[in-house]
């Protein structure tokens, strides 16, 4: 485990790239041009990208960025 110290500045700006990858990554999903493959590791990303702004942002911003539901790719390609 690597541990990091941020001032309050970095925590913001590191609050801030997290809700745009996150966001992008929402948005992303409904997108049903996008193969399963791939949905398959956004989805890897958007769990590693979700923890971690677990550790800097506050409870209710967290609550905006969990997903609605988990997609099911197989019916999508059907």
């Amino acid at each position: 485990m690597i541990g990091m110290l941020f001032n309050n500045k970095e925590v913001k700006e590191l609050e801030y790239l997290l809700k745009r990858e996150l966001e992008e990554l929402l948005h992303d999903f409904e997108d049903k041009r996008i193969d399963r493959i791939v949905k398959h590791a956004m989805e890897e990303r958007y769990k590693i990208l979700y923890n971690i702004f677990k550790r800097v942002a506050p409870p209710t911003e967290c609550i905006k960025y969990i997903r609605s539901r988990a997609v099911n790719w197989e019916r999508e390609t059907l």
